[in-house]
């Protein structure tokens, strides 16, 4: 599926709006935004608990809100973190496999109308086990 650079500015947009929604303990809010199979936007940011082994991170937000609306696959998910650099940690980047496969386009904005920097999900972690 190509995604125009349309679709990448109002799926950027979306990772942003929701990245204000985070609730934090640490310092850095994400928000993430999903393109899915059939076109629609999921979101999520990143809810931090006080136990952080119960933190939910942004990707795995958007993606299981996809999957609870009985959507899927995802074809490409934008993170919005006011960083220089930032890419999904491994456990996020289990879903992006899980719920979207190796071919999932995987992009990361530093700031709102920023430069998208993309890869697919196999180039990030180029020996996961499909």
């Amino acid at each position: 599926m190509t995604i125009t650079d349309a679709q990448w500015t109002v799926l950027a947009e979306a990772a942003w709006e929701t990245r204000a929604n985070a609730r934090l303990i640490g310092k850095t809010a994400v928000g993430a935004a999903v393109w899915s199979g059939r076109g629609w936007i999921y979101t999520g940011c990143n809810v931090e608990h006080k136990f952080r082994a119960h933190d939910v991170h942004a990707e795995v937000n958007a993606l299981t809100t996809m999957t609870s609306a009985g959507d899927g696959p995802a074809v490409a998910i934008v993170i919005a973190a006011e960083r220089d650099r930032f890419t999904p940690c491994g456990g996020c980047m289990d879903w992006i496999f899980e719920l979207g496969g190796p071919g999932v386009l995987v992009t990361f904005q530093g700031t709102p109308g920023g430069q998208l920097d993309t890869l697919r999900a196999d180039e990030l972690m180029p020996h996961y086990p499909c």
